[in-house]
């Protein structure tokens, strides 16, 4: 695991400078798009890129890592709805080759199970943007959650549905009680993972994630296994790290070829 500390501007860029290195090799890459705040400077970054120097998503895949339960189609948190805003509609990329499991579906076992088949039938995911909640949490895998699980429904937690109460105006009772979300299992077979994570409210998380052993109780610890995981962190989310001098150390002496 690469752990990089900087600024939530920097980390931003290199997030981009990742998506693009592999959108460069591989055109018809697949990625792994995530919401909530922390990937939302990554994605401002890869729209500036495509309208100045024609960064191109025309081929590429997109899998979605989670969606909520019964939210109506036309509200404005429905998941789909903020990838379609936040990234696929400023990048050009047709919103057919973008995917995510159906929240809205009758028979919910069945689309989740249909949804993995999509993954696996694209190829995998090449790239998995991430981010972590305070309770450790990665897609909305909560904790306890199994390390092998795949696409299934959860029901939320109180302490993730109280933090995501700010995009349903303050209103806790309004966020749904549950989601649809990529397993831990289906996670680590991203060929790498990219995990952003900013402020102080994120540090314990982390900590446990880099530092913590593997633990259903804190189910991020998972990528301590994956063999291509990188963490950007700000000072913010990086300072309960008992290790933090050594990885800036570390990526201060990496060979600038290397990328992440």
């Amino acid at each position: 695991m690469e752990v990089v500390i900087a600024t939530p501007q920097e980390l931003a860029v290199l997030a981009a400078d990742a998506v693009e290195a592999l959108l460069r090799r591989k055109p018809d890459a697949v990625l792994g798009l995530a919401t909530g705040s922390s990937p939302l400077r990554v994605y401002d970054e890869l729209a500036r890129r495509h309208a100045e120097t024609g960064l191109s998503f025309a081929q590429a895949r997109g899998f979605m890592l989670d969606e909520y339960v019964g939210l109506a189609a036309d509200h404005p948190e429905r998941y789909r709805n903020v990838i379609e805003k936040e990234i696929v509609s400023r990048v050009g990329w047709a919103p057919e080759r973008v995917q995510g499991p159906d929240g809205l579906a009758e028979d919910l076992a069945q689309a989740c199970a249909a949804y993995e088949e999509s993954i696996a039938a694209a190829g995998g995911v090449d790239l998995q943007i991430l981010g972590i909640g305070t309770d450790g949490h990665i897609g909305f895998n909560e904790p306890g959650s199994s390390l092998a699980s795949r696409t299934r429904i959860k029901t939320l937690t109180r302490q993730t549905r109280e933090d995501n109460a700010r995009f349903f105006g303050g209103e806790v009772d309004q966020v749904p009680r549950h989601c649809l979300t990529q397993g831990l299992g289906t996670i680590m077979e991203a060929r790498h993972l990219v995990l952003l994570a900013t402020g102080k409210g994120k540090a314990e998380a982390v900590h446990q994630l880099v530092e913590g052993p593997v633990s259903a109780m804190w189910p991020a610890t998972i990528m301590q296994m994956h063999p291509h995981a990188t963490v950007l962190l700000d000072e913010a989310a990086a300072s309960r790290l008992q290790l933090a001098g050594y990885y800036r150390q570390t990526y201060a002496s990496k060979p600038q070829w290397q990328g992440l």
